[in-house]
């Protein structure tokens, strides 16, 4: 026990000073004193839901693509070779990962004759909902309740914020985007009802200050910024009050938790002082908070949901990678077409290559996340152990703009519910959903019966895949 008093704090202790409120990470005084660890695993026995979407499908979804293994493998089972996939940057976390093979969104196809040609404009809000959207440029939007929204409406109800929405693009959910869609089906992933799109943020300070300044107004927070110090500066003297009470090793870890803090605080300062310098943008339209760089963004993002997670702030996140319809370029792959012209490579073989580059840089970016969660311990296990990250796109072929085998994996162990170190091809016609409505389950949703157009539940088991 490393709590000198005897005593222990609460699990929801957080240190409060001028807009600001920080959260603390899992500490051992946090163990009630005299207590069996099994009868305070509850503490800390808690899943993590993060869900990845990437629009406009994988090259390795083409039919040439798919000969070649550029996203899933040619083996099922364990001893598959992830050397010709996308997916190859994952191949240091194959035990946590989870591949899942030839599973088809059919709600995000036309349903009708003048909804042919809109797939970039309903996909989206399709991924997690797994419901067809209205076509509609109105406010009486309808398409689904969201898988990530259906856990934070279980399980994120006594965290103080219940779920997070982040995304990289712009996003203008205002109005009518194309072929009679609203804008925003095709810039939300999250619905808290099939009627309620829940908004994403996209600046990494308007994130930080939600997740670090939610104890202040807005006013409190414009002040705190402009005295030019730090989030921690106005919590200094509760942290040495309390760090007084801990022991060494919850003195290293809280140490250790507040660096990065403060780490992540720099980079955004330093970010906004770069984009407000006068010097020429590549995206004059983002916000200061927003880096030029994509890697450098993602990173961001990813390191303030370990920090999330690291202090039980949400246990759900989603998060939107791109847009569709985006021209973005992504110098760090190697290739100098833009994503969406990339993605309409016609079926010829030195595009489609050129596509599947898009995807590995892409894929890339997850170790970073990856690495961050299993370095962070808590008594029972590491976070990406109890953690379940879906990857994921509502959209198959994006020459086609078709919605079948749409690219798909899981990683992390979801608290010993996923076993990692498998691809499962699901047999032909397989809905998404049915994938989706089983990782429900191994949340902890067990009594949901079905979700979007599910058919069953779907078997991770290794039996028959090897």
């Amino acid at each position: 026990m490393e709590l000198i008093t005897g005593k222990h704090i609460s699990r929801r202790m957080a240190l409060k000073g001028v807009g600001a409120t920080v959260a603390l990470p899992f500490l051992d005084a946090m163990l009630p004193a005299g207590r069996l660890w099994a009868s305070t695993k509850s503490l800390t026995d808690v899943k993590r839901f993060v869900a990845i979407e990437m629009v406009h499908g994988a090259a390795g979804c083409n039919e040439w693509g798919a000969s070649q293994f550029m996203w899933s493998p040619e083996k099922v089972g364990r001893g598959f070779d992830l050397s010709p996939s996308s997916l190859s940057p994952l191949e240091p976390w194959r035990d946590y990962l989870t591949i899942i093979s030839n599973t088809d969104v059919e709600n995000a196809e036309a349903k009708a004759p003048k909804e042919i040609g809109g797939d970039h404009f309903r996909s989206s809000a399709t991924f997690l909902t797994q419901a067809h959207a209205k076509q509609t440029e109105g406010s009486d939007v309808f398409v689904g309740t969201s898988m990530d929204q259906h856990y934070a409406q279980r399980f994120g109800q006594d965290t103080p914020i219940p779920s997070m929405q982040l995304c990289i693009e712009n996003v203008d959910q205002a109005g009518g985007c194309a072929y009679g869609y609203a804008c925003v089906y095709t810039d939300t992933i999250s619905w808290a009802s099939p009627t309620e799109p829940l908004p994403m943020i996209r600046d990494p300070r308007a994130a930080f200050d939600q997740l670090f300044g939610a104890g202040g107004t807005s006013e409190d927070r414009a002040r705190r910024r402009r005295t030019d110090r730090s989030i921690l500066d106005w919590i200094m003297g509760e942290v040495a009050g309390l760090k007084r009470a801990l022991g060494a090793t919850d003195q290293r870890r809280l140490d250790q938790y507040l660096d990065n803090i403060r780490e992540i605080e720099r980079r955004i300062e330093r970010i906004e002082a770069y984009n407000t310098s006068g010097e020429t943008r590549e995206i004059p339209e983002a916000p200061p908070g927003v880096p030029d760089d994509f890697a450098e963004h993602v990173r961001l993002m990813f390191d303030l949901q370990a920090l999330a997670f690291q202090s039980d702030l949400t246990r759900v996140f989603s998060f939107k990678l791109g847009r569709d319809g985006s021209g973005r370029v992504y110098p760090g792959s190697g290739v100098d077409a833009g994503f969406h012209p990339a993605s309409h490579h016609g079926g010829r073989e030195e595009r489609v290559r050129d596509y599947e580059k898009i995807n590995r840089y892409h894929v890339s970016m997850m170790p970073y996340l990856l690495e961050k969660l299993a370095s962070i311990e808590e008594p029972d296990g590491n976070l990406l152990d109890k953690s379940m990250i879906l990857y994921g796109s509502p959209m198959g072929d994006s020459n086609l703009h078709n919605h079948k085998r749409c690219p798909l994996f899981v990683v992390g162990k979801a608290g010993g519910e996923l076993e990692g170190n498998m691809h499962i091809k699901a047999p032909d016609g397989t809905p998404m959903a049915n994938v989706m409505l089983s990782l429900m389950h191994k949340l902890g949703l067990e009594d949901m019966e079905s979700f979007g157009d599910s058919t069953g539940d779907f078997s991770f088991s290794a039996v028959a895949q090897d």
